[in-house]
């Protein structure tokens, strides 16, 4: 089974940039739909980017939409989130998800759709 592990997470001023990274082994990441979901504190976790296994399809929750770019690169086994323009509120733990799925361009907005989780990084805004 696949396994993740999620880095690039850290504190910066609001405007700022940041670029997570979701490191998939012990699988072919080509073969998974790729997700970044995040939590902040005393809140349920929260759908953020999905892309399907091609990378030719993604979705957004409207609160990141335009300031965040979810990515792939199956041959580095690495998926990728770019957050701009960071906002407090963003403030969150940030987790990668994979799902097994024949369809090459179904992405997924649901936690329960999804099969393996990575430990998270914790992303900080200041104001």
């Amino acid at each position: 089974q696949v396994q993740l592990a999620e880095s690039g997470g850290g504190l910066v001023q609001a405007g700022g940039s940041l670029r997570l990274s979701c490191a998939a082994s012990g699988g072919t990441l080509s073969t998974y739909a790729m997700g970044w979901f995040r939590q902040a504190p005393g809140k349920e976790r929260e759908f953020v980017a999905a892309m399907g296994r091609s990378g030719a399809i993604s979705y957004y929750a409207m609160s990141v939409k335009g300031r965040f770019t979810i990515s792939r690169d199956n041959a580095e086994n690495t998926a990728y989130l770019q957050m701009n323009n960071l906002k407090p509120e963003d403030t969150a733990v940030y987790y990668c998800a994979a799902k097994s799925t024949a369809y090459r361009h179904n992405y997924y907005t649901g936690l329960n759709e999804y099969d393996y989780w990575g430990q998270g990084t914790q992303v900080t805004v200041s104001s």
